[in-house]
């Protein structure tokens, strides 16, 4: 009879497996995709995962001694939590009771402890008479809003996506700048501190007035300008070529003025992003399996010299020089005294009138061009005839 209560006990756990299964499928951490009759809960502790593994999408609190929580993406892989995406980063979750679904097949929500709504992709009643809509997260780490029936993730057919709202971080795909059909100017704000998610001082954005170029701001202040696109990189963004298998692309058409990076399938287990930090940096990371950690391959500003108009008109930055900054040939300090105290601020001025007859063009090698808001560029020149 032992024999007998073992295959049965066997058969009533299996029996009971099957049930747990197939009423419990929100505990399931393979479905990438979010259905109008699904909902994910903090105490369910479910998440939405990719489908390879690369991303994770839930609820998460930014460290153990607070009581905010957030609806967020992270890499699923890396051991290392790192987020690359906040929905409420200004409204958090005061409590541990939040709701995150589609409500009236119209738009995700993210719902309180009172089912008040904290987020919402806040889009326009659509026609009742449409295919279903689902939520889905992608192996890019863009969580996008569709029909149905549009299972190709066709960028047209999406009727919205996390990738339009960035936070602090840029990832392969994801475009900043402006959408020249829409007006929107897609940009990155820095977390307020490491475990705060909070919108922070620093932001950074594209300039698209004269020539196009990325700009640093803490707050309302430029901190630092990446100069423009060159073809091949921003210009006064040296080290933005380090890595191999990144892959960099500027658009400006009339549809958009864009900017993105793309990583090569070479190595899948390589994964890089770019970033504004809470102290007022723009980097790139790039994860390095071996290591097993995070390796930063370049920040901006560099140094002191890096930073937006440190020496005021008609002068130059030169970091092994002591002051830093010197007036070109030709001018002298305009405040001399504020010079001596290293306030470089008002800059330089002609030592003699501009003679157009006697006077030429000073060739200055390993600068950064002038800032370019006001600049008239020939388009039709290539780089080499440059």
């Amino acid at each position: 009879m032992r024999g007998v209560r073992n295959i049965y006990h066997h058969f009533y756990t299996f029996s009971f497996f099957l049930v747990f299964t197939l009423l419990c499928p929100a505990f399931s951490i393979h479905v990438n995709t979010l259905s109008p009759t699904d909902s994910l809960t903090i105490s369910s502790n479910r998440t939405i995962v990719s489908p390879g593994d690369v991303f994770e999408l839930g609820f998460f609190k930014p460290s153990s001694d607070t009581s905010r929580w957030y609806l967020g993406i992270w890499y699923k892989k890396i051991s290392e939590r790192t987020y690359v995406w906040v929905a409420n980063r200004d409204k958090p979750l005061l409590s541990s009771i939040g709701t995150f679904k589609i409500s009236d097949t119209t738009n995700l929500v993210l719902l309180d402890h009172s089912n008040n709504i904290v987020w919402s992709t806040n889009l326009t009643t659509r026609d009742v008479r449409s295919p279903v809509v689902v939520a889905e997260l992608l192996d890019n780490g863009n969580f996008v809003m569709r029909y149905s029936n549009n299972n190709n993730n066709d960028p047209s057919g999406l009727l919205w996506q996390s990738f339009d709202y960035p936070t602090d971080t840029l990832l392969p795909e994801m475009k900043l700048g402006l959408d020249l059909k829409t007006g929107f100017n897609r940009f990155l704000r820095s977390w307020r501190s490491p475990d705060d998610p909070a919108s922070g001082d620093y932001s950074y954005k594209l300039e698209t007035q004269g020539v196009p170029e990325f700009f640093l701001w803490s707050e309302d202040v430029p901190i630092h300008r990446t100069g423009p696109w060159n073809g091949i990189r921003f210009s006064g963004v040296p080290d933005m070529r380090q890595l191999n298998e990144m892959v960099d692309n500027f658009t400006e058409n009339k549809e958009e003025i864009t900017y993105t990076f793309l990583m090569t399938k070479t190595n899948n287990d390589i994964y890089s992003r770019l970033t504004v930090s809470p102290s007022g940096y723009f980097q790139q990371y790039t994860w390095i399996p071996p290591l097993g950690n995070w390796s930063r391959l370049w920040a901006l500003p560099r140094d002191q010299c890096d930073l937006f108009n440190i020496c005021g008109p008609y002068s130059y930055c030169d970091y092994a020089n002591n002051p830093i900054c010197s007036c070109i040939f030709g001018f002298v300090p305009k405040d001399p005294r504020a010079w001596e105290l290293k306030d470089w601020l008002h800059g330089c001025v002609r030592k003699t009138e501009l003679n157009c007859v006697g006077d030429a063009f000073l060739r200055m090698a390993n600068m950064k061009l002038p800032e370019t808001t006001t600049a008239i560029v020939d388009k039709s020149i290539g780089v080499k005839e440059e």
